[in-house]
């Protein structure tokens, strides 16, 4: 990478040095090689928070084994189209990333993505028969109708062995599995990307270099105060567009833009654990991302699942998450950012979503209270013959829910992605967690369709070069969906 640079006057900002700035950076680079983008990131190096992989669960969301995309009706059956939603946008991803391997823009695809088969498992009769059902509903819809179902034990071994080990004979048990599931290294694949814009003379990256303010000037551009934090002195940098992708950062800095479309939001933070395991035995016996249900108030993000993860070319196992409590809104950021965060426009939401959601707040309380015995019982829930001395527990990242306002409620705490944009599409933030990383595309050509509307026209056609689906509808297009995915799936390797 070339030496930390800042521009005075860049055409784009891209705030934090993880997956979404990357890719939108890569995506209007393509767009537009002329524009000149300037990326700051406060710690020394990018892809060191959300997007790095211990801090992340590494998996290619697309809604295969995540049972929390897919609800339960109050009649039994079951709403999928948040699975479809998110299958789709994963595809976009998928795509994007073939088009940059193909153009040598990206390395060896094995680098970052691997294939991992996607599970759900349950146990008990009530659960069994929400899993058939869920089952039946996905196999009916082309993008899942690869999923398997079992409720035999021969055949759940073969899948996953682990979760068979020392498990009772009489309990009811039920998966599925979609064996073209994937493992992705968000941190090794937004490196590969941001190596890519070091390389063109257009694009600067400033790492240790915090956005400490951002205001609007009279011509409508943004000025942001920039601290160099290795020589302690203030910079200015001005542009006409600002995104702001700093994980839970983003929250403190939409709030300083003070766009009125950013007032009335407030931030959640969750921290996050995982057991790793260190008894490489045990390691190669299981390969698949096995999700379970979540326990009742507990967070989509913790979802409980046992994962084959690659990280740095070496095959992994882990146990998670177990969810904490930190007031700080990123892992490297202060105790002090979730109370600088209340404003007198979002402090009723925060009030509401704190009294609507006291389940939340005791499941958290528990899980903070749990000791190295209560994670071993969690995780004997997936793999009974498990032993506490063949696993170490992991910190992993920060996560900042979103709080919004509601007419109703007077705020809802809201689990998901969201993104913040001005009126005159000069800036746009990113708000939330998961899926996150794997829609990162998705989300990026969301924002450029809404920040970049004049200029939309004459990009189409490159668009679609890059992502052949762009503007057409894979849930609705059996042939293109079939037609692309295979295209994609070759060219990464899947």
């Amino acid at each position: 990478m070339k030496r930390v640079e800042t521009i005075a006057e860049p055409d784009v900002v891209l705030i934090g040095g993880g997956i979404m700035s990357a890719t939108l950076g890569v995506l209007l680079h393509e767009l537009d090689p002329t524009l000149k983008i300037q990326i700051v990131e406060a710690l020394a190096e990018v892809a060191r928070e959300s997007s790095n992989p211990w801090n992340n669960a590494g998996t290619g969301h697309a809604a295969l084994c995540e049972l929390n995309y897919t609800k339960e009706r109050p009649d039994g059956s079951v709403d999928i189209s948040k699975a479809l939603e998110i299958n789709e946008a994963f595809e976009l991803s998928k795509q994007f990333w073939a088009y940059l391997v193909q153009r040598g823009l990206l390395p060896d695809p094995a680098d970052f993505i691997t294939a991992v088969p996607h599970m759900s498992f349950v146990h008990g009769k009530a659960d069994q028969a929400f899993l058939r059902r869920r089952y039946e509903t996905m196999k009916s819809h082309h993008f899942f109708a690869e999923m398997e179902y079992a409720e035999d034990r021969t055949t759940i071994r073969k899948w996953a062995p682990l979760l068979l080990d020392g498990r009772a004979a009489a309990e009811p048990l039920a998966a599925t599995r979609a064996e073209g599931g994937t493992d992705v290294n968000f941190g090794a694949l937004t490196q590969s990307l941001v190596d890519h814009l070091a390389s063109r003379d257009v694009v600067k990256i400033a790492t240790s270099h915090q956005v400490r303010d951002i205001r609007r000037k009279r011509d409508g551009r943004w000025e942001l105060t920039v601290r160099n934090l290795k020589k302690n002195i203030n910079r200015s940098i001005t542009a006409p567009f600002v995104f702001v992708g700093a994980g839970g950062a983003s929250l403190p800095l939409l709030q300083k833009s003070k766009i009125p479309e950013g007032k009335g939001f407030g931030g959640f933070p969750v921290s996050g654990q995982f057991l790793v395991c260190d008894n490489p035995e045990i390691v190669k016996r299981h390969h698949a991302k096995v999700y379970g249900k979540a326990a009742v108030g507990a967070p989509p993000m913790s979802v409980p699942h046992l994962d084959t993860r690659m990280i740095d070319g070496k095959n992994t196992l882990l146990f998670g998450p177990f969810a904490g409590f930190s007031p700080k809104f990123l892992k490297s950021g202060s105790l002090f950012d979730l109370p600088g965060s209340v404003r007198l426009s979002n402090l009723v939401p925060m009030l509401a979503v704190g009294k609507d959601n006291l389940d939340l707040t005791r499941y958290l309380i528990e899980q903070v209270m749990q000791s190295p015995e209560d994670r071993l019982e969690a995780l004997r829930e997936f793999f009974p013959a498990a032993e506490l001395a063949d696993w170490h527990l992991l910190t992993a990242g920060q996560r900042v829910q979103i709080i919004k306002q509601d007419a109703d409620k007077g705020g809802v705490l809201q689990f998901g992605t969201e993104i913040v944009a001005a009126a005159d599409g000069s800036i746009a933030a990113l708000l939330g967690a998961s899926p996150g990383a794997s829609t990162a595309v998705d989300v990026m050509l969301d924002i450029i369709g809404k920040c970049f509307s004049k200029r939309l026209p004459g990009w189409k056609a490159k668009l679609r070069e890059m992502v052949p689906s762009y503007g057409k509808s894979l849930q609705n297009d059996v042939d293109l969906y079939r037609s692309v995915r295979a295209k994609a799936d070759k060219v990464l390797g899947l």
